[in-house]
């Protein structure tokens, strides 16, 4: 007689990933899961909160697979979001194998994504937003966190209209963004004329007269209550992303401006004030103990997803994931201007279990329609588990590394950190649309240049600091640049500088000299003017070339401090 797990496990393994009936897996766990349970929910007070965040323009359904690293130092070591794998099973009472561990961790991801089957679709957010609105007619606002317009084929295509039109058809009540600012600073006024719902940025002003370039704040009445909801974007865009996107704006977390904000809500009769937020989990648990009056954060950029709210003094923060692979629910009930209880779920989006939205179906595929040829181009296969998320590596990262690495004939690859990007099993085919869920941005250039052995150490250090640096506020940036070509060690608990040692060639396992010049190649810089192919052609043809991919886990990054 075989275990519970075991037997899943074995189902795992004999299911297909691809086309055909449900494989048996699939089969056994939708008895188990259903879109009423998934909707399942006591209501509770006059305000129903609904939001997702960091959607990246993902349509369909996708496989997405959570870090197995997600490091926090100083006061936030030990903390969630900074747990993971069976350390975060283990503090959230989830059992292993289940859904809520296939949702939530990395843990036996390959196995469990055979068996739960892919997640997301807008078009079965679509039918959990609806049921909740149905039942909740009067009291429900939904919030999108940003990061909405970009990280497909079609909104690469389309310059985020394909995005807008989804978003306006979801029926949403207000957005923050990040990487909508990437489109630059014209075709950002274009597409946010083309919204039915405010975009709310109170922390972006114009440089020349220090005016606000986007609205702040946005009133509604939910259930009785008068609601306050506050736009953040994220502070450090012209950091992250190419300053000359958005010449004439200015960033920034501006606590005493959010101050204000709160303020001049509470004046103006608000009994619910909402931080619509992307500035970051850590930068908001920070943000939340300084700044007074905020009821909820709805908080986004680091793709955290936490199944319970947390608090900080009175302030709940909520972490809704990414890539549409969930959608939050916040109840509460609002006494004389305060929240005296909530209730809260995290609601996963099991796309084979939930009827999809027929309206929204018609739109998405109507959006893809005139690129699906394109889109379904196999390039090859992987024998790979490819995922991105992780603070130090992805497979598909290395894979990226590896055609930068052959393709240029460079000694050494740089490559962002990206959060965003789907994932895929072994046995996939990739094809041309899943090299543009990692690689579609609006400056993909892959450069080629010399570099001195001191310089890629500056860099590793200044990219170390904006993950590790013990003040969130000083976080600027997403996870650590991936490398190719060689290794290094980083403590994560130095200061900048000192943080990253023995760096060695993977070639000839010499160390880096620091007086020589390498041959380095890159994509994603955010200096103006970079010359080279854009990545997604260029990895496109690596991978039609090598036609069969495996990339083995990265052991070229030695963690100390953790």
């Amino acid at each position: 007689m075989i275990s519970r797990r075991e037997f899943f496990h074995l189902a795992a393994a004999t299911a297909g990933v691809t086309g055909g009936l449900m494989p048996f897996g699939k089969a056994m766990a939708s008895q188990s899961i259903n879109q009423a349970k998934l909707l399942e929910f006591d209501p509770l007070g006059q305000v129903t909160l609904l939001h997702f965040t960091a959607l990246h323009a993902q349509l369909t359904p996708i496989y997405f697979r959570e870090p197995s690293v997600n490091l926090g130092v100083g006061e936030s070591k030990g903390l969630p979001p900074h747990i993971t794998g069976k350390d975060f099973l283990g503090k959230y009472g989830i059992k292993t194998d289940s859904r809520e561990a296939y949702a939530l961790t990395s843990t036996d991801f390959t196995a469990l994504a055979k068996t739960y089957g892919r997640v997301g679709g807008i078009d079965r957010m679509a039918t959990l937003v609806k049921a909740i609105r149905a039942e909740r007619p009067n009291n429900t606002l939904f919030l999108d966190g940003g990061d909405t317009w970009q990280g497909s084929y079609t909104s690469l295509e389309t310059q985020g209209e394909d995005m807008v039109q989804v978003q306006n058809a979801l029926g949403l009540d207000a957005m923050t963004a990040h990487w909508e600012f990437t489109y630059g600073q014209e075709r950002v006024k274009q597409l946010k004329d083309m919204l039915q719902f405010p975009f709310l940025a109170g922390n972006v002003t114009d440089t020349e007269w220090k005016e606000a370039v986007f609205e702040s704040t946005a009133y509604f009445e939910r259930g009785g209550v008068k609601i306050a909801v506050i736009g953040q974007a994220f502070p450090y865009t012209p950091v992250a992303n190419p300053r000359y996107l958005i010449p004439d704006w200015s960033f920034g977390i501006n606590e005493s401006v959010v101050q204000g904000h709160v303020d001049k809500a509470r004046a103006n009769g608000a009994g619910l004030v909402v931080l619509l937020s992307h500035n970051g989990f850590d930068v908001d648990r920070k943000l939340a103990g300084r700044v007074s009056g905020i009821d909820v954060v709805l908080t986004g950029h680091t793709h955290d997803a936490l199944p319970t709210v947390e608090k900080v003094g009175t302030t709940l923060l909520v972490a809704s994931g990414s890539h549409g692979k969930f959608l939050s629910r916040l109840d509460l009930d609002v006494k004389g201007g305060k929240v005296s209880a909530y209730r809260f779920k995290l609601i996963p989006i099991f796309s084979d279990v939930i009827a999809p939205d027929a309206e929204m179906t018609a739109l998405v595929d109507k959006i893809r329609a005139p690129h699906k040829a394109k889109l379904e181009t196999v390039l090859g296969t992987t024998h790979s588990t490819l995922y991105r998320r992780g603070n130090f590596n992805g497979t598909f990262d290395d894979l990226i590394c590896q055609a930068l690495l052959e393709e240029r004939d460079a000694e050494i690859a740089l490559s962002p950190g990206f959060r965003w990007g789907s994932s895929l099993l072994p046995g996939q085919d990739i094809t041309v649309e899943d090299v543009f869920q990692q690689t579609s941005i609006t400056y993909p250039n892959v450069y080629r240049n010399k570099m001195k052995g001191s310089f890629i150490k500056e860099i590793l250090e200044d990219v170390a600091d904006n993950l590790f640096n013990e003040d969130p506020y000083y976080q600027q940036g997403g996870d650590m640049v991936r490398v190719g070509g060689m290794s290094y060690t980083i403590d994560i608990n130095k200061t900048i500088g000192a943080r990253i040692s023995d760096m060695r060639t993977l070639k000839d396992d010499k160390p880096i000299d620091p007086n020589r010049e390498y041959v380095v190649s890159g994509w994603a810089s955010v200096n103006e003017g970079t010359e080279g192919p854009p990545a997604y052609d260029l990895v496109s043809g690596y991978i039609a070339k090598k036609k069969n991919i495996t990339i083995p886990e990265n052991q070229t990054v030695k963690i100390r401090g953790a």
